[in-house]
């Protein structure tokens, strides 16, 4: 089979909630964080530091302080036994950057979705968490802010592009499919002038 190009893993890219229970390798995991890692950083300050949570216990604690899927709740969110293997929280270190650290966590966590999704990982990119009871779980320190929650697995779902006609709310057909409306290219793109 072909390997995707990198504009073909954009294109393909889907958030997953539905995840098949096989574990993903550490050293995958690891490669995972060396893509954040060498992300674009304002001012090459890095203020971004990573928890990778992949061992059942902390996974059972994490997954109650997750918001899904908001528009098609609760039918979004994972069933059992389809929750993520792993979740990496993404972390700013206060002490090298109080604000401004969101760019620094698109472009790490970009990263991470898009070099999994080569890897055939699905994810899901959850900034609807509870904070204060992560921070707790997860024994983080004061200095650390909680920025947002990347849950992993492989996938168990495909979810579909529509073209957004009058709404941007994702729904299930009948099937259970997911599909997703997507503004077109020609409502998006001015060149030169708006």
């Amino acid at each position: 089979m072909r390997k995707m190009s990198l504009y073909e893993l954009i294109v393909a890219r889907r958030t997953i909630r539905q995840f098949k229970p096989e574990p993903i390798p550490r050293e995958i995991l690891e490669k995972l964080i060396n893509a954040a890692r060498l992300a674009p950083s304002a001012a090459n300050l890095q203020p971004l530091e990573f928890i990778v949570v992949d061992e059942e216990e902390p996974k059972k604690q994490l997954f109650p302080c997750l918001k899904w899927a908001a528009y098609i709740a609760p039918e979004g969110n994972p069933k059992p036994g389809h929750e993520p293997v792993a979740y990496i929280v993404t972390l700013i270190n206060t002490h090298v950057k109080e604000k401004g650290y969101e760019y620094d966590s698109g472009a790490a966590i970009e990263n991470m979705i898009l070099a999994a999704l080569e890897l055939g990982i699905g994810s899901c990119w959850l900034l609807s968490v509870e904070r204060d009871e992560i921070q707790e779980i997860l024994e983080i320190p004061t200095s650390h802010k909680i920025d947002s929650v990347l849950a992993l697995g492989y996938p168990d779902e495909k979810p579909l592009v529509e073209e957004m006609e009058d709404t941007v709310k994702y729904w299930k057909d009948g099937d259970g499919r997911l599909h997703v409306p997507k503004k077109r290219l020609t409502d998006v793109i001015h060149f030169n002038r708006f």
